[in-house]
């Protein structure tokens, strides 16, 4: 099987149950580091189109950054092209993990939606 990327920040709960979840399946895991490197506007746009969520699935809005910035009520006014720079220029503001082997990928960490996604 081949490896999963894994976009996700170390500290996180949420992302450190995820990829306990996967190991824990046998996956093969690329770690990278979404505050350090988040993913280029056109990997973005391709794991967006590959996940079948709308873009706005994609905003940590629990996040200190989205409420700093006052997302909520400037999200409505912005293109998906200026969403997808937005999420691109800062990891903060993307849920996370994102995984994806390519052809798929998932958003969060749900053990539902990862058994029907990743399960061996």
């Amino acid at each position: 099987m081949s490896k999963l990327k894994v976009y996700q920040y170390p500290k996180c709960g949420t992302c450190r149950n995820a990829v306990k979840w996967l190991q824990n399946e046998g996956h093969e895991l690329e770690l990278q580091n979404i505050f350090e490197q988040p993913p280029q506007k056109e990997e973005l746009a391709d794991l967006i189109a590959k996940s079948g969520l709308e873009l706005k699935k994609f905003f940590n809005t629990s996040g200190e950054v989205y409420k700093e910035m006052n997302l909520k009520d400037k999200l409505s006014g912005l293109s998906d092209e200026e969403k997808i720079e937005l999420l691109s220029s800062n990891g903060r503001l993307i849920k996370r993990p994102i995984v994806t082997d390519g052809s798929k990928v998932t958003v969060g960490f749900k053990a539902e939606q990862y058994q029907e996604s990743w399960q061996k």
